[in-house]
């Protein structure tokens, strides 16, 4: 446990942006999920407005740091590929 001051105060201080860092993570978790869900289900419109929703959780999510940068942009080009694949297999049949 921290002894000084400054230090109590910095422990509170990350206590509350872990419980935040976490929530934007497992926003970003829930809305990739659901992308996926949609793409299972083949639905075109829901696929666009997930994928949406995807791409902005995961954004905001690197932006404030509770993912790393290139995690993002990796997460991002994986769920594009998703959709990609998606519509092709829908264009064929």
């Amino acid at each position: 446990m921290a002894h000084h001051k400054s230090a109590i105060k910095r422990w509170r201080q990350s206590l509350r942006e872990r419980e935040r860092n976490r929530s934007r993570r497992t926003r970003a978790r829930n809305a990739i999920r659901k992308l996926r869900e949609a793409v299972a289900a083949g639905d075109g419109e829901a696929i666009k407005e997930a994928l949406s929703r995807a791409y902005s959780a995961v954004d905001r999510a690197a932006k404030k740091g509770a993912i790393h940068v290139g995690k993002a942009d990796r997460l991002k080009r994986r769920m594009a590929h998703l959709v990609q694949k998606a519509q092709s297999t829908q264009d064929a049949a």
